[in-house]
């Protein structure tokens, strides 16, 4: 990689103008869950940041999280890769192959140690013999690259968790990358895929702030799992109002009503699904009429038929029975008229006796 300029000045060289350089920072501010008063800083770190150098390495994987990373809007994909990162190293992307691609990613690794991001896609199997390249098993592959790494991410659900091709009974002693490295900052992206907005995004944290995320407690950033997608769900008001889908082909699936008893693993998924959307903000899965599988979740393979109602509610719901609760409060609602009504009912009688006792002279009971 030649001497670069800042992100400013390969923007600039494109023909970006300042005002679209400006629409493009506030956007990356608001991919990253900034508050908008932080964009500023978005600003500062793209006019002094150089662009940073990503190694990207493809194992036990199916190319859906490269698939969907090439189809990001926000920012485009084009302006990840020409103007904030140089993906010096990929196997999906590359033009080059064979010696030429392998000594690509080694100059990479001796020109740049301690600078550049190691982006990693796919499962690493522990048997050697089901993944090697160049003669070099993909553990040993990975523990070179991650040497010198700055940051890691752990792109998509087989890297992150072991994937697919971890599920039992695992005949590659597949593992997460975590498992093998222990002493770099990981930024696990789980998905099956993940957005592509989120893939960019914890990109543009790495170079706006020089440092990885914030994390929650398995590793994830919390801009962009911190809720589960239940609680942001279009469906939510239909769970409330228990208003359920019985099966994929009833009235129920027709109307749009939650789909929790055909499966649905959003109460108990964090992602940003519900408020990103996928392509551009167009829709999700849940949306478009399929029950959420929750597979940016642990061992979501191996935790039974995607289309059995599996998942349960966290302590912090308000119900416990989630197919009574709209029911519930139905009943509550009903009872709440029916007393409302009894007590119009009573203070009108009395209203009306206490007139009879102003205008007649004799009480009548």
């Amino acid at each position: 990689m030649e001497e670069q300029k800042t992100i400013l000045g390969e923007l600039l060289d494109r023909g970006v103008s300042r005002r679209n350089f400006l629409k493009m920072c506030t956007a990356l501010a608001a991919t990253m869950g900034l508050d908008f008063t932080q964009t500023n800083r978005v600003v500062q770190a793209m006019e002094t940041s150089k662009r940073v150098p990503v190694i990207w390495l493809q194992f036990q994987d199916c190319t859906g999280c490269s698939e969907s990373f090439i189809r990001s809007s926000h920012p485009k994909v084009e302006s990840v890769l020409f103007e904030m990162v140089s993906l010096e190293y990929t196997e999906a992307l590359s033009a080059a192959s064979g010696y030429q691609a392998e000594e690509a990613r080694r100059h990479v690794m001796e020109k740049y140690p301690g600078e550049y991001v190691l982006a990693v896609e796919g499962s690493v199997p522990t048997k050697d013999e089901f993944c090697m390249v160049g003669g070099q098993s993909a553990k040993d592959t990975l523990l070179e690259a991650a040497k010198g790494a700055k940051a890691i991410l752990a792109y998509g659900s087989c890297s992150s968790w072991g994937g697919i091709p971890a599920a039992y009974p695992n005949p590659t002693g597949a593992v997460p990358i975590t498992d093998l490295i222990k002493d770099k900052p990981i930024v696990r992206v789980p998905g099956c895929p993940p957005i592509a907005e989120v893939m960019t995004g914890v990109i543009a944290h790495l170079i706006t702030f020089g440092t990885v995320p914030e994390l929650d407690h398995v590793g994830r950033p919390k801009a962009f799992y911190r809720h589960r997608i239940h609680d942001k769900c279009n469906r939510r008001a239909y769970f409330d109002a228990g208003l359920f889908a019985e099966s994929f082909d009833d009235e129920g699936a027709r109307q749009g009503y939650c789909l929790y008893k055909v499966g649905c693993k959003g109460p108990t998924t964090y992602s940003s699904c519900a408020e990103m959307r996928w392509n551009g903000g167009v829709s999700y899965p849940i949306q478009s009429g399929n029950p959420c599988i929750g597979c940016t979740e642990q061992n979501f393979w191996d935790n039974g038929s995607f289309f059995e109602r599996r998942a349960k509610l966290l302590g912090t719901e308000t119900t416990i029975n989630p197919e009574q609760a709209g029911l519930a409060a139905v009943g509550v609602t009903t009872a709440g008229v029916a007393v409302h009504a009894a007590a119009t009912a009573v203070m009108k009688k009395k209203q009306g006796q206490v007139e009879v006792l102003t205008d007649d002279t004799t009480y009548r009971g």
